[in-house]
């Protein structure tokens, strides 16, 4: 098993989490200051049509979204072998191109700074792929 391939996993894990009770903490504070009832909020388009801030629970949702196929390529990755240097660089790099994502998206959450920094991330991501496809093509 190909055990340093796993931590750039957990921590992209604990980093949604963090985010998580970021998102929730921002929400609650946010319900109680608009004094909205919770019921009103029980519909996605509610949501939007009465909340403010979102950034935060935005980016709780989008590091549950493509991050699976990080996921998925870690655990292949330790499967099959293929946890040398390069993947675990790409591994490492796609993590922190996640915590910048939201550290733009919590922050200005200006979407010409967020954009690149997305985009390099599905890059990192790809690449990683790749790598994994290189692996098999060769075996």
């Amino acid at each position: 098993m190909q055990a340093p391939l796993l931590m750039p996993m957990m921590a992209l894990i604990a980093w949604t989490a963090i985010i998580g009770v970021v998102a929730v903490r921002r929400r609650v504070a946010e319900i109680r200051r608009q004094r909205i009832p919770p019921q009103s909020l029980a519909r996605a388009k509610d949501v939007a049509a009465l909340l403010q801030d979102t950034a935060a629970m935005d980016n709780f949702n989008n590091l549950l979204q493509l991050p699976v196929l990080f996921y998925v390529a870690c655990l292949a990755a330790t499967q099959i072998g293929a946890g040398g240097l390069p993947v675990l660089f790409l591994a490492w790099g796609y993590v922190l191109l996640r915590v910048a994502h939201s550290a733009v998206q919590l922050g200005s959450n200006r979407v010409m700074r967020r954009f690149p920094v997305w985009m390099a991330g599905n890059l990192v991501l790809f690449a990683l792929w790749s790598c994994l496809a290189a692996v098999l093509a060769t075996a």
